[in-house]
């Protein structure tokens, strides 16, 4: 593990109950995140994506604790905040903050853009009462609106403006690490490239750290020095985002891959159809969770869990076809 390491998340689990009640034990489990583990560094982008129902969100929550897991643990720049108490909590909560997916509901339409923004600050009492319509003032102009937005509600601006606003608020106690839930699916694609490029330059001046999820391939590697692709609650892959394209390994990835549409429809190859659908995350599958999938399955799919393994520099792949050796069909 790098020195440098700000997130460290070992084999994080969460499993929700489904059935039973007051004096009933629950029916079966929903294993949403099975068995996670990744590591986010200093000032590193690093992207989660997958289809929906995949877990993406569920682990951002838990990474933040808004979630408590099942098992596993999280560590923030060292320090292990699995099982923190609310109140031991709440100091390291200034370090990290999250940028919801849907910016319509993530603000509260009762509050005015000046209390929302500053809303941190009074809650951590960062600084003085006089001081705050100043900071709030700079964070929007940081973040692309102006002063005069800050006694409007936000019913009075657009998708991607609200979505500025909660970039203003994620800012304001200054944090280490941003979790990014989707951050530009709900907007116009030009707005999507405003916001974008607004997050990469906030990176650089913050001295940010991200886990950015998405299900937008091109989202992601654009905006990520690393990328892992998650299915059915696990990590199949991760690799930089210079390689990921060109280099990936494991079929479920090429098959994420190979679903992008081209700019150029003639030159567009047509993806590898994908048998069945994917399995339910109450009752997955015995070994790869992939397998009931896969084109390349053979018996040891079925029986056995393939675990990460390194294939190259700062790749890996839990893939039996890749155990060791690269990617053969």
């Amino acid at each position: 593990m790098p020195e440098h390491t700000l997130l460290e998340v070992t084999d994080l689990v969460k499993h929700f109950p489904v059935g039973g009640g007051l004096l009933s034990k629950p029916t079966s489990w929903v294993k949403a995140v099975d068995g996670v583990s990744f590591h986010v560094a200093k000032g590193e982008s690093f992207g989660l994506v997958g289809e929906s129902g995949c877990g993406k969100t569920t682990l951002g929550r838990l990474v933040m604790r808004l979630l408590d897991p099942t098992a596993g643990t999280v560590k923030l720049d060292g320090k292990d905040i699995t099982h923190l108490s609310r109140s031991a909590l709440r100091p390291l909560r200034q370090q990290m903050q999250i940028i919801f997916q849907d910016p319509f509901s993530s603000l509260d339409p009762r509050m005015k853009v000046e209390a929302i923004v500053t809303e941190p600050l009074r809650a951590y009492d960062r600084i003085p009462r006089g001081q705050r319509r100043e900071k709030a003032v700079a964070l929007l102009e940081k973040v692309g609106l102006r002063a005069g937005d800050m006694d409007k509600y936000p019913h009075e601006f657009s998708g991607g403006q609200r979505q500025r606003i909660g970039i203003a608020r994620s800012l304001c106690v200054r944090p280490k690490l941003i979790v990014a839930d989707e951050p530009v699916s709900a907007l116009d694609v030009s707005i999507q490239a405003q916001v974008i490029n607004l997050l990469d330059d906030l990176r650089v001046e913050f001295g940010l750290s991200y886990v950015f999820i998405s299900h937008d391939l091109s989202v992601v590697e654009y905006m990520c020095d690393r990328i892992a692709v998650m299915y059915l609650g696990g990590i199949v892959e991760t690799a930089p985002a210079d390689v990921f394209s060109v280099n990936s390994r494991h079929p479920y990835t090429r098959a994420l891959l190979a679903a992008v549409p081209l700019p150029d429809p003639q030159g567009q190859v047509p993806p590898a159809p994908l048998d069945g659908d994917v399995p339910s995350p109450i009752d997955p599958p015995a070994g790869c969770a992939f397998h009931t999938r896969c084109p390349y399955v053979h018996e040891r799919c079925r029986i056995e869990r393939p675990v990460l393994a390194k294939t190259g520099e700062r790749h890996w792949v839990a893939c039996w076809l890749n155990a060791g050796a690269g990617f053969s069909v």
